[in-house]
């Protein structure tokens, strides 16, 4: 049996600390910070629950991050 792939790193950066920020400058600094996909949501967007390596979603409401997470 082959044994489990070893996911990607992901950067130690805390999600919360993009809240408040404007949308393109947070999408900036996840990038800069090793994000290597960074997905913005207007609220209320459908998305699938599947984790994802490496994946910072903001939540964008009038041009400013109102919730970030991993995956």
């Amino acid at each position: 049996m082959a044994p489990n792939p070893t996911p990607p790193a992901e950067p130690q950066d805390n999600p919360d600390g993009y809240v408040g920020l404007d949308a393109a400058r947070a999408e900036r600094l996840a990038r800069d910070r090793g994000w290597s996909t960074v997905r913005a949501l207007a609220p209320g967007t459908i998305v699938t629950m599947e984790y994802r390596f490496g994946r910072l979603n903001l939540e964008i409401s009038d041009g400013v991050v109102a919730r970030a997470w991993k995956g």
